[in-house]
This record gives C-alpha cells, sequence and structure tokens, in this order.
C-alpha cells in the first residue's frame, strides 16, 4: 500500500500538479488523496480509477504489475511503432517500448512536404521538447510563429495549441518528447 501511495505522488509531483487539482479531477477530497498518497487510506478500485485517469496513468501502472518486467532499453529503426498517419503525408513513430511507467514519449514526425501534424499535439498537463532532425517546418505555438530549420529546437508547455508544418521543399523529420505521454 505504500508503495502504491508513492507511485501516485510522484507521478502527481512529476507533472506539476497540485494535490488540490489532482483530488478534484478524480472527485475526491485532498484529505483522502493526501491519506492515499502518504499510506493511510487504501482505495477502493473506483477512486484509484479515477485517481489514474487524473493523473494521466492506470491502475496497472499503480500498483507496480510491470516494473519487473521491463523489456530491452533499444527499439532498433526497424521496431518502432507506427502509431498514425493522418491525410496530410505526415506519420507518428513511438521510440520507445509501450512499458507502463514512462513519463515520457519520444516520437519521430515524419513529414513530407506541406505535411502536418494535424491534431496530434493535444493539450495536455505537460511539457515538450521538439529537435528538427531534418528539413524545413513552421511550428505554431499559441499565437506564435517560428520558423524552424536542421539543429533548430523547441521547449515549450504542452497547455498551448502547438501545430508543426513542412514548409520546406523536401521532407522534413521532427524528434518530439512529450511528458507524460498519451500515445
Amino acid at each position: 500500500m505504500k508503495r502504491l501511495g508513492s507511485r501516485i505522488k510522484k507521478k502527481r509531483e512529476l507533472l506539476g500538479m497540485p494535490l488540490g487539482e489532482v483530488a478534484r479531477l478524480a472527485g475526491i477530497s485532498s484529505s483522502a488523496l493526501s491519506q492515499i498518497e502518504n499510506a493511510k487510506a487504501f482505495p477502493s478500485i473506483i477512486t484509484l480509477k479515477s485517481v489514474a485517469n487524473a493523473i494521466g496513468s492506470t491502475v496497472g501502472e499503480l500498483i507496480g504489475e510491470n516494473e519487473m518486467a521491463a523489456p530491452a532499453p533499444i527499439v532498433s529503426d526497424q521496431d518502432k511503432i507506427l502509431v498514425d498517419k493522418n491525410e496530410t503525408g505526415a506519420a507518428l513513430y513511438m521510440l520507445t517500448h509501450r512499458e507502463e511507467g514512462r513519463i515520457m514519449g519520444a516520437y519521430q514526425v515524419v513529414l513530407e512536404k506541406g505535411a502536418s501534424s494535424g491534431d496530434w499535439m493535444k493539450k495536455h498537463s505537460g511539457q515538450e521538447f521538439s529537435y528538427i532532425v531534418a528539413g524545413e517546418v513552421t511550428f505554431f505555438v499559441d499565437d506564435q510563429t517560428y520558423a524552424m530549420n536542421k539543429g533548430d529546437s523547441l521547449y515549450t508547455n504542452s497547455q498551448k495549441r502547438r501545430e508543426v508544418v513542412n514548409s520546406g521543399s523536401s521532407m522534413a523529420e521532427v524528434l518530439w518528447v512529450i511528458t507524460p505521454p498519451y500515445f
């Protein structure tokens, strides 16, 4: 029970979410969440599921079901996972295993000429880092527009509206790291 509470607290703190906000999102009192985090109370499965949803986690992750089952840390190029391909000509690949407990997600965004990330860059609590591996892109962050080239990087709050568009004459590639992961 103590490890469950510490996992919840660690995840909440990594996300920068106040205890009161998580409690509100989970539909419980701040006092109840504090007691769970400090191993003074054990939540029902329904409450645990609500807390997990509030912090972008799963019940399995919070109870530690996969802590010892982590795969090898390497994902070869041929083993990366295609997450989505949109109608504009953009492809999104996961560069990590789908293991529980990840606090960040690393992705490769490949954009054909004129392609856009579309709705992949959802607003959420967290932060993200993007590095232009190849090509020329335009990043839109809220009302700001940034023309970026190979070697440029961007670090931003994920609660802002974001989109990346290939504005060059050839294919573009972006390394995109987000916390917490949502794919």
